[in-house]
């Protein structure tokens, strides 16, 4: 009774996120991976969409469970790690009842989670592949306009892909990978990251959080 009601609540919330004050929250997970990697991150894409696409997001950011009710009270889950991940199959249906039910996950690859993800995402959505999104997406065409994702860190010389889950013509799930995304969030002293490559970060988040709101 308490995750139909959890699930209820989402369905209404997901509904009215544009009025008043909500949350996002980031996904933490066992199998040993640094789910903690990134702390500055969203709460700077949070400043930076409040301030520039007029949205209402608390800065407060919590962390919530692959496997908890809680995250039916959040309308954008963030996910990011350099390592490991295991979800138990309670865990990935937990998560696919949240997609379904509106939620939408973005996974940041922090360089090394890339092999791990896509074996659990398999439980999550055994009958779904990640796709590759092209250039003409309509994430990539928010309020700022990409051709694909930007390379914000080389690692391994490859081109940066975003791949997304699509379930019934939604996309329920991005992976963005080989581009470093969310260290382009984080504080400017952690990387220090050009101007440019952080505002290039920033706005890709942006759309992202745009596209899962709006589409």
């Amino acid at each position: 009774m308490k995750k139909i009601l959890a699930i209820v609540f989402a369905l209404c919330s997901f509904g009215t996120f544009a009025q008043g004050t909500y949350q996002l929250a980031v996904l933490k997970y066992n199998g040993g991976g640094d789910y903690y990697a990134n702390p500055t991150a969203l709460p700077n894409l949070i400043q930076f969409c409040n301030s520039n696409l007029g949205t209402s997001i608390s800065k407060d950011v919590p962390y919530v469970e692959a496997g908890s009710p809680e995250i039916f009270a959040y309308p954008l889950v963030h996910m990011t790690g350099h390592g490991n991940v295991v979800f138990s199959m309670a865990e990935a249906e937990n998560l696919r009842t949240y997609m379904l039910g509106g939620g939408f996950l973005h996974i940041d690859d922090n360089y090394g989670m890339d092999q791990f993800i896509r074996t659990e995402l398999k439980k999550v959505f055994p009958n779904n592949d990640l796709v590759e999104l092209p250039f003409n997406h309509p994430i990539f065409h928010q309020k700022y306009n990409f051709n694909g994702l930007p390379k914000i860190h080389e690692h391994d010389g490859k081109r940066p892909q975003a791949f997304g889950i699509i379930v019934e013509g939604r996309l329920v799930c991005l992976y963005t990978y080989e581009t470093d995304l969310s260290d382009g969030w984080k504080d400017k002293e952690v990387h220090n990251d050009s101007e440019e490559k952080r505002k290039m970060a920033l706005q890709m988040g942006a759309n992202i959080l745009m596209y899962a709101f709006f589409n």
